[in-house]
């Protein structure tokens, strides 16, 4: 039997894709509680993401959506990590108030320890690509852009995404700025 790379890259980047999933599901939480919220993203729903990036740049003016929809384009899938922010009580002081109490009584400032959970099954989930030598690149604005389609749940407050590619080069680098030229 003989195989053919290009027959095989689709179907294994959605297996590290999976597995990303379980290693951010796995990782560690403050008081052991899982908010988290992780979808895998392919297919044509690539093209609904990116689509609807283009189009949020009118709405927020956010030009680096363009460039970062062109990416979502080039992603053979992508994971996409999201939490809820449960006032976890811990009384830790990292949102800048002494207490949850006193935060609470001064609107909704998220809780620091959903948002610290995040970014350690972030780390997670891209060590595991890492692992399997899949390409990967952390994106806000295509998460932002997942939570705003709805595809995380109405109780989803922030999200992340990361895209995947298994090519010759790693198409989520080397592009071009947004920035105004100084």
């Amino acid at each position: 039997m003989i195989i053919n790379e290009t027959e095989i890259k689709e179907a294994r980047v959605l297996e590290v894709g999976k597995q990303m999933m379980l290693a951010a599901k796995t990782a560690p939480k403050g008081k052991g509680l899982d908010q988290l919220e992780l979808i895998l993203v392919s297919g044509e729903d690539l093209l609904v993401l990116a689509d609807y990036m283009d189009k949020s740049v009118e709405r927020h003016g956010r030009k680096f959506f363009y460039r970062d929809a062109i990416n979502v384009r080039q992603a053979q899938a992508i994971v996409v990590l999201g939490t809820r922010l449960k006032n976890m009580g811990l009384n830790c002081g990292y949102c800048g108030f002494p207490t949850c109490e006193a935060k609470e009584a001064q609107g909704q400032l998220p809780c620091a320890f959903p948002l610290n959970d995040l970014g350690i099954a972030i780390g997670s989930a891209c060590a595991m690509a890492a692992d399997f030598r899949v390409d990967s690149r952390v994106m806000f604005s295509a998460g932002i852009a997942a939570m705003e389609l709805g595809w995380l749940g109405a109780e989803c407050k922030a999200a992340y995404a990361i895209l995947l590619s298994a090519t010759g080069k790693n198409p989520f680098f080397d592009r071009q700025s947004t920035r105004p030229e100084k």
